[in-house]
């Protein structure tokens, strides 16, 4: 018996076409889902770009004082962020200047400038530091061009509200009094508030020749 040949008609052949062409660009155009450790880091980085880091006034609590805390001696202190422009993990090399106080320790190249180095512990205490793996330099900024201080050890950031200086004292030692404008506890370390700018003003500061 002879099978019967279907007959479709031109258009009905062409209608199906287009959709097998249409489904065939789809799974093209569709991108490819990632999976396994790529499908981690792809949400990683869509949380990220999501991540909104919140208003200034959501970052700057009112009352809030940042500091960098570094000890000299015995001593800690905490000086604003915006007084040390730069913290060198190491002291560079220096190159002594005659007739200068003991505390000038010379001047340093650092990345094509020339700064003035100061053992900060000699001009406060009259104690020469002792260079430990834990001593770092404070570049703090003043008239006529940076100055490396050399501290003994660097504390961090430290954060102070208004409620951890209510509680304030003032500076008892006379070396330290027109330096260290207040005293507060933060914690179980006492931390005195040293003025950068204080220091850089100061005319025996200044005046490191002798």
């Amino acid at each position: 018996m002879a099978r019967k040949r279907s007959h479709e008609s031109p258009d009905r052949r062409h209608g199906e076409a287009r959709r097998e062409g249409a489904a065939a660009a789809e799974s093209v155009a569709r991108p490819v889902q990632p999976d396994g450790a790529y499908a981690l880091l792809a949400d990683y980085e869509r949380r990220s770009l999501a991540h909104d880091p919140g208003v200034p006034e959501q970052i700057e609590a009112p009352g809030l004082w940042r500091a960098i805390g570094f000890r000299v001696g015995e001593r800690q202190f905490v000086s604003g962020i915006d007084e040390v422009s730069e913290i060198l993990m190491s002291p560079p090399p220096v190159t002594s200047i005659p007739s200068t106080r003991p505390w000038l320790l010379g001047v340093a190249n650092v990345r094509g400038n020339l700064i003035a180095l100061v053992d900060l512990k000699q001009f406060l205490f009259e104690q020469r530091t002792h260079v430990t793996g834990r001593a770092r330099v404070l570049v703090v900024k003043q008239s006529g061009g940076n100055v490396g201080l050399l501290v003994d050890e660097l504390l961090g950031q430290r954060n102070l509200t208004d409620a951890d200086r209510a509680g304030a004292e003032g500076e008892a030692d006379p070396r330290l009094a027109r330096y260290v404008t207040e005293n507060v506890m933060l914690g179980a370390a006492r931390l005195g508030r040293f003025s950068m700018v204080e220091l850089t003003h100061a005319p025996e500061f200044q005046h490191a020749g002798v």
